[in-house]
């Protein structure tokens, strides 16, 4: 018997941790897409992409940590042609500083979405 794709996101079982914690307080964060439940959201790349920092907050929290908390993100694209579009999203999402940044156009993501991001987070130090 041979495995077969998953048809959609809620049937897909990646091996991967969503979130990850070493142990000097740096939270690495895997890629998010601009899905709402099983499907991506409407409005292009503008709306996936703010789906997609919506989904980075979520998983951020999950950890205790906000978008104030991250040092770096890189954003990969299905074409540098959406690059205007998501800057913008990109720019009224994220608090100053900025963080360092990576965008690479991509061949292909996963389920039709043209963008996604991934990130580095640092926990603060306690007092």
């Amino acid at each position: 018997m041979t495995a077969s794709a998953p048809t959609g996101p809620a049937q897909a079982r990646h091996p991967y941790s969503p979130v990850r914690e070493t142990p000097n307080g740096f939270v690495f964060i895997s890629g998010q897409l601009g899905l709402a439940g099983d499907a991506l959201v409407a409005g292009g790349v503008a709306g996936q992409t703010r789906q997609a920092f919506s989904n980075l907050r979520t998983r951020l929290a999950s950890a205790g940590l906000g978008l104030e908390d991250v040092v770096k993100i890189t954003v990969y694209l299905v074409s540098m042609s959406d690059r205007g579009a998501m800057d913008e999203v990109y720019q009224r999402s994220l608090p100053e500083p900025l963080p360092a940044r990576t965008c690479v156009a991509v061949a292909e993501l996963p389920y039709g979405a043209r963008v996604e991001l991934d990130a580095i987070a640092v926990r603060s130090p306690k007092a």
